[in-house]
């Protein structure tokens, strides 16, 4: 019979698990973490309230994560949406959130500034110490093995170390520790890029997001999508993302972008210089696995680190909290194995276990947008799949990655194509 986790811990440590990055994917992994009874320490390197930039919308894959973990959606400052408004091709019509059995038939939308901060206190609230305001530097490494025993930091000025047992990359696109063990991006791997901004506006309380299919710079349609999806507290988030799959990407002026395409939206919306709150901000979306591997030399990656957006809509938040909850599971189980050989085949095992989760629907996805980046595809697409109902319903699912593992025949369909296509 093998000790518990906490039992094994040695003394000269500072937790069982280190997470770095208290955003989605590092609450969600502490969370799950603390729960299974081991120690851990998440490591923000600013102080929360904290901007980040989203379009701070939350499909029904996400919600179910929120409700797994407890969290209050129905408390106030979260707004409920129906589902999805799609403009594009001179039409304008409304897809609502499929009935599924394994999803909530509902979306939200909370405001990255408290929403991080709702799953970094619900992570203390399941037995995670949070220090904030820790700026982690890099890995620091032993010396025999190369293995990650712990993280080096500045806090408040002044260097500091932490030890542990096993450390979390969740820190996002910059993924410094993942740098720091030679992890570089895969350079093909798309990658996109999101501006957004706020306004006061009458349509703050929207029961649908909305979802514009054609941005034009000049003569040319820009593959990616802009949204206006209403916040519920007298704002709307406003933005735009593109993919780097066009080859105008590199040139394109984002925020002006932004800018020109708000001009041209009815005026009693709002979207008005007057009645911007906030800057026009920017970030960059790691997409379809584009840092691997997953584990290695005692550090996993989860969420955005890993490169675990869905290329097909630029969601991050869902997966950046599923990827955590399974790395919380393998860690649960590999750190109270008696032996390092035992701990590592478990722990190795991770990288597979992502693969077989969203492998196949990557990869899918990839090859959408390397298509949608060639000239004419997305205008082709817009123009002549919108006029299909049918035909719509099933994108919908698809981009969404909304099926049930028994449903309708078009949930077999996607769910077949993601077994058969090979994995990211």
């Amino acid at each position: 019979m093998t000790e518990p986790a906490a039992a094994q811990r040695s003394a000269d440590i500072d937790a069982d698990v280190i997470v770095v990055g208290a955003g989605p994917a590092g609450s969600t992994t502490a969370f799950y973490l603390a729960q299974a009874g081991l120690e851990v320490l998440l490591l923000e390197k600013t102080t929360f309230p904290r901007e980040k930039v989203c379009g701070d919308g939350l499909t029904p894959r996400a919600v179910k994560q929120l409700i797994a973990m407890g969290i209050d959606i129905d408390s106030p400052g979260w707004s409920r949406n129906k589902g999805l408004r799609v403009v594009g091709g001179g039409r304008r019509f409304e897809l609502e959130w499929p009935q599924l059995t394994s999803f909530p038939d509902f979306g939200l939308v909370r405001v990255r500034k408290d929403f991080d901060e709702i799953l970094a206190v619900n992570a203390v609230r399941g037995g995670a110490k949070l220090l904030q305001g820790v700026n982690v530097t890099g890995p620091l490494l032993d010396d025999r093995s190369g293995h990650i025993i712990g993280v080096t930091a500045k806090k408040d000025g002044e260097p500091v170390t932490y030890r542990s047992r096993l450390v979390v990359g969740a820190d996002g696109n910059s993924a410094r520790l993942a740098l720091g063990m030679g992890l570089h991006k895969r350079e093909d791997r798309p990658i996109g890029v999101a501006v957004r901004t706020y306004f006061e506006s009458p349509r703050h309380d929207d029961d649908f997001l909305e979802i514009w299919l054609e941005l034009w710079d000049g003569s040319t349609l820009l593959p990616g999508y802009g949204w206006v999806f209403g916040v519920g507290d007298g704002t709307s988030n406003v933005g735009l993302g593109l993919l780097n799959t066009s080859d105008k990407f590199k040139d394109v002026d984002y925020r002006a972008l932004l800018r020109r395409w708000v001009r041209n939206m009815p005026p009693e919306w709002g979207f008005s210089e007057d009645n911007m709150r906030g800057q026009v901000r920017g970030s960059a979306l790691p997409m379809a696995f584009n840092r691997q591997p997953h584990y290695t030399r005692g550090l996993v990656l989860v969420g955005d680190s890993g490169g675990m957006i869905n290329p097909f809509n630029g969601e991050g938040i869902a997966y950046a909290m599923e990827s955590g909850e399974i790395a919380a599971r393998t860690i649960a189980q590999a750190l109270p194995r008696s032996t390092p050989a035992q701990r590592e085949r478990l722990l190795r095992a991770y990288p597979g276990v992502l693969k077989e989760a969203y492998g196949g629907y990557f990869t899918m996805g990839r090859l959408f947008v390397e298509a949608i980046g060639r000239p004419g595809v997305m205008n082709f697409a817009t123009r002549h799949a919108l006029p299909h109902p049918r035909l719509m319903r099933l994108a919908f699912k698809l981009l969404g990655n909304l099926t049930d593992r028994r449903g309708d025949a078009g949930d077999r369909i996607i769910n077949a194509l993601s077994k058969v296509v090979p994995s990211a």
